[in-house]
């Protein structure tokens, strides 16, 4: 069975992106270079049904990829970012909608079968929860409109802080950065070499660790390091 952190948290932040597109200008741009708002919302849509395939891959047992092709992903993006606002936002929600009940509804023993992600890593179907938690709440700040890191849970700024570290660690050309979050009573070293210190929340740490913001965060060096992207 998943984590029941990971219902709650994609549960609010399912929640926090649907109060967001009141009023939600979708051609102005997010935080993803390339991006509009409208792209941002149409990727969530997609996501939401990319991940209701590997649920039916799991209560079926029938190999069902989250998407098609790159390709195709990308089209499906592109066609959805065109829709006018009120067809893009009701998108957002029938797809949520679908993959909510599809989470509801699943049998408690197809929890453990294997799927398979967009990326290749074989991942058991309760791994569903955590990678829509990261979707929604990441995407949520990267919408630009009145959501920041710090609106974040804090035991899921924790979780993905300690992902995002390693993952980020593990890369050849991380350099040597020790994450000091000023608000947590602990610290992390990754990469190579005599470590910079950074310091700052550990939101504002984890938008720096994501590639989308610096704001608040900190380091005695002459500049903040540059470091590999985390996906």
């Amino acid at each position: 069975m998943p984590d029941r952190r990971w219902q709650a948290w994609v549960d609010a932040g399912t929640e926090t992106v649907l109060r967001t597109l009141d009023g939600l200008a979708v051609g102005e741009p997010s935080l993803l270079p390339g991006w509009s708002r409208a792209h941002v919302l149409a990727h969530l849509a997609r996501n939401a049904d990319a991940l209701g395939n590997l649920l039916a891959w799991a209560r079926t047992g029938v190999e069902t990829p989250m998407y098609r092709d790159q390709a195709r992903r990308d089209a499906d993006i592109e066609a959805g970012a065109r829709q006018p606002a009120a067809e893009l936002f009701a998108d957002v929600r029938d797809s949520a909608a679908r993959l909510a009940e599809a989470i509801a509804t699943l049998p408690s023993e197809a929890w453990a079968a294997r799927v398979r992600t967009a990326q290749g890593r074989d991942i058991p179907a309760s791994d569903v929860l955590w990678l829509r938690s990261r979707e929604v709440w990441i995407h949520a700040v990267d919408l630009d409109a009145r959501v920041g890191f710090a609106a974040l849970p804090g035991d899921f700024v924790d979780a993905l802080f300690t992902e995002a570290a390693a993952s980020i660690g593990r890369n050849p050309g991380c350099p040597g950065v020790e994450l000091r979050p000023d608000d947590r009573g602990a610290k992390w070293t990754v990469g190579a070499g005599a470590p910079i210190a950074v310091t700052g929340s550990a939101a504002d740490l984890l938008g720096w660790l994501l590639g989308r913001t610096v704001t608040g965060v900190r380091t005695g060096a002459a500049q903040l390091p540059t470091l590999p992207a985390w996906l």
